[in-house]
């Protein structure tokens, strides 16, 4: 029986404005799924994926992260284990070598050029890319930067917010089929909001947000 990761408990959330975005959330993610967010647009899949991210708290319920309040775990050991993908990725300093060490530096490691390397070639871009100015990157580009950034040291879970929304059908299957291996070979949990119907093929569980005066989620089997 697949151990369970996520468990949430009545979970609501109330943006600072007043609006309740989420009214009530009460489902589990088990280790080694591949989740879809499905929902109307404004209906709060974001801010699930937000929640289980730690990176905004929810203002009633619970929410349990291998049995142990996600609020309990210091926030950086937590994102070690808990990689979030923002729908526009932020890169910063100068370059993409600059981006790519960034991971090792957070842990106190030595940057890893190789490794670095190879992750670059697995979503089509060169070596050369290191030393590139992220100034001179087009969008699909900064987009796999940021991809590789988030994987070069593998995570337990992934959270990606419409991460191919940007791509190209090209690099879209790249990056569809790198997250396939990671599941397959890395048993890398993944949940993932999407509008792409390329996107949802390969997931054995959806999550859904129905649209109501707030949003209330249901987990959907598929």
């Amino acid at each position: 029986m697949a151990e369970v990761l996520f468990e949430l408990k009545d979970v609501a959330y109330q943006a600072p404005d007043g609006y309740q975005v989420i009214e009530r959330a009460n489902f589990t993610i088990d280790d080694g799924d591949a989740v879809l967010i499905t929902g109307p647009s404004g209906s709060g899949k974001s801010t699930l994926l937000k929640l289980l991210a730690n990176m905004i708290s929810a203002t009633e319920g619970e929410i349990l992260y291998q049995g142990k309040s996600v609020y309990e775990y210091p926030p950086t050991e937590y994102r070690k284990e808990v990689s979030y993908f923002f729908q526009n990725p932020l890169l910063f300093d100068q370059t993409v070598r600059d981006n790519l060490a960034f991971p090792y530096e957070i842990r106190k490691e030595s940057f890893d050029e190789t490794a670095a390397i190879a992750a670059l070639e697995k979503v089509k871009l060169s070596k050369d890319f290191l030393d590139k100015s992220i100034g001179d990157l087009s969008g699909g580009e900064k987009q796999r930067v940021a991809f590789v950034r988030n994987l070069l040291i593998t995570p337990k879970v992934l959270l990606l917010d419409e991460v191919t929304a940007s791509l190209d059908k090209t690099n879209r299957e790249v990056i569809q089929q790198l997250l396939q291996e990671l599941r397959d070979k890395e048993q890398v949990t993944i949940v993932m909001v999407s509008h792409i119907s390329e996107d949802l093929t390969d997931f054995n569980r959806t999550i859904e947000i129905e649209e109501k005066v707030a949003g209330e989620i249901n987990a959907d089997e598929r």
